[in-house]
């Protein structure tokens, strides 16, 4: 069966008028195309044609399109409450509740009143498209075409390939969310496919992280944006997504593959969920809300003590720690000694030594080193940048010491806090789980390592790729990072991946040609 290509889709059919399934067909008028946007609910259509205009009005009032074009884009969008409307559509997208066997039916009665050749996608964000397609006597006309709320904002779409779908269809699908403006990624059908499985670690290792009482939410989110260059952190981003919402995805995830422990849900998010504190449209999450917006949390950082004073008396230079030397020498501060070397570390002239955490606990290191004045410091996307930064310390660290490693960051513009003395501290070991999470989708065939960072980075908004960021940090150390936290609470869950484990025994990138 030749299916429809790109130049002959001219008329979109969307299943389901609430948040996403408008988005989807406003996305679609924009791009030019004639839409049929279906739904049994008279009221629904209603609310989606007002916020449509509404969408476009403020469109306009920017500046982004012109009257005469949102006139245009309102007679190219059609509301329908009989399913026969969308029987001419070239492409059918299904948007409605995310239940297997209602999507089945729908697609069963889609597919006895379109054309052979027209192509039918849904919008599943959990469901598998195997599945779906099952019921049907043709799955290879079906795919999954995964929107991003809000849709015509959000860039990412991710094309996915059930066990029958055709090849050729894939190929129109990224062709055409190209041409309207996305980030196409093509994915196999998966739990959860790229975004919403390589994702679960950004909150699971919050949630962790502030059960063992490393940190409060509050600093542990603050960390995530001001250090490691998340525009949210996983506390709010979990109030903002509504925390049922947030902790059912997780579930759905984690049963779909066999409880792996790198899923499991939280025991701290559940209780919330339970409360009734569900985020932002409860009033009350990890934050408390006031007229919709988080209470300001009263973070405490390190004071600087002693005068401030401090003295750096030398420097190995690594690649992961030179923008903070560049940094320090920038702002003027005399470092005596600075030779280059495998380990970066910073010394001052009252013992501190201040390196980059492996993953060991900073008590485990000190012991292995005969250095109880180590004082291990989180991952910073940027160095020369971080507002903030964790930092922890052997428990029989005087505090004279570290707290002239902190004199120094607060002469930088960094606020530090040491932090309960845990494997990874919190920026490093997030985003280590994250990398082992993206190579396992990658040895899984789910994505190729572009696809993988491009859907991280449009998709969730992550300020870099995770595969191009182990590059960076070089696989052999994401790879020993994880391997020390594993070694610490001999949990699966910290397990490598064989896609990163293969690569760190040569510190070979995912992307030939980086270096770090």
């Amino acid at each position: 069966m030749a299916y429809r290509t790109p130049p002959e889709i001219k008329t979109v059919g969307v299943i389901g008028a609430g948040t996403m399934g408008a988005g989807i067909a406003q996305v679609a008028a924009q791009a030019g195309l004639n839409v049929v946007l279906f739904d049994l609910s008279s009221e629904a259509l209603e609310r989606a044609d007002k916020g449509l205009r509404a969408s476009m009005d403020m469109l306009v009032e920017r500046g982004k399109f012109s009257a005469a074009e949102a006139d245009g884009i309102y007679t190219r969008t059609n509301y329908a409450s009989e399913l026969q409307a969308v029987a001419s559509c070239d492409l059918v997208v299904e948007a409605i509740v995310e239940r297997l066997d209602i999507k089945q039916k729908l697609f069963c009665d889609l597919e006895e009143i379109c054309a052979p050749e027209a192509i039918l996608a849904t919008n599943t964000s959990s469901i598998s498209i195997t599945a779906i397609g099952a019921a049907l006597k043709d799955p290879a006309r079906l795919a999954g075409l995964h929107f991003f709320n809000p849709a015509p904002i959000m860039k990412l779409v991710e094309v996915i390939k059930g066990l029958a779908t055709d090849v050729s269809v894939v190929e129109t699908l990224l062709t055409l969310a190209k041409g309207w403006g996305k980030v196409a990624v093509a994915a196999k059908s998966s739990p959860g496919f790229i975004v919403n499985r390589v994702a679960r670690p950004f909150y699971a290792e919050g949630l962790r992280l502030a059960e063992e009482g490393v940190a409060e939410p509050a600093r542990i989110d603050t960390l995530m944006r001001e250090a490691g260059g998340f525009r949210m952190g996983p506390f709010e981003l979990t109030d903002l997504i509504g925390q049922d919402v947030n902790y059912a995805v997780t579930c759905s995830v984690f049963d779909s593959y066999y409880q792996d422990p790198r899923f499991k849900p939280s025991l701290m998010q559940k209780e919330l969920v339970d409360a009734g504190w569900l985020g932002r449209k409860s009033g009350r999450g990890f934050y408390s809300y006031a007229e919709g917006k988080p209470v300001s949390a009263n973070l405490e950082w390190d004071e600087i003590r002693f005068g401030g004073v401090f003295n750096i008396s030398s420097a190995v230079e690594s690649a992961a720690i030179k923008p903070l030397l560049d940094r320090i020498e920038a702002r003027g501060i005399e470092i005596p000694s600075r030779t280059e070397g495998v380990d970066g570390e910073i010394q001052f002239n009252k013992g501190a030594t201040l390196v980059l955490t492996n993953g060991q606990t900073t008590l485990e290191r000190s012991l292995e080193e005969a250095n109880p004045l180590l004082i291990q410091m989180d991952l910073a996307l940027d160095y020369g940048s971080c507002e903030s930064l964790a930092l922890s310390t052997h428990p029989e660290c005087p505090e004279e010491v570290w707290r002239e490693v902190c004199a120094m960051f607060d002469l930088l513009g960094v606020k530090t806090r040491v932090v309960k003395d845990m494997p990874g501290l919190v920026v490093m070991r997030t985003v280590s789980m994250l990398i082992n999470e993206a190579a396992d989708a990658l040895h899984y065939g789910i994505a190729d390592a572009e696809g993988i960072d491009a859907a991280m980075q449009s998709g969730v908004n992550y300020p870099a790729g995770l595969l191009a960021w182990a590059d960076k940090l070089g696989t052999a150390y994401v790879a020993d990072v994880l391997d020390n936290i594993n070694l610490f609470y001999g949990d699966d869950r910290y397990r490598l991946s064989p896609a990163l484990s293969q690569r760190a025994l040569i510190d070979a990138p995912f992307y030939p040609g980086n270096s770090h």
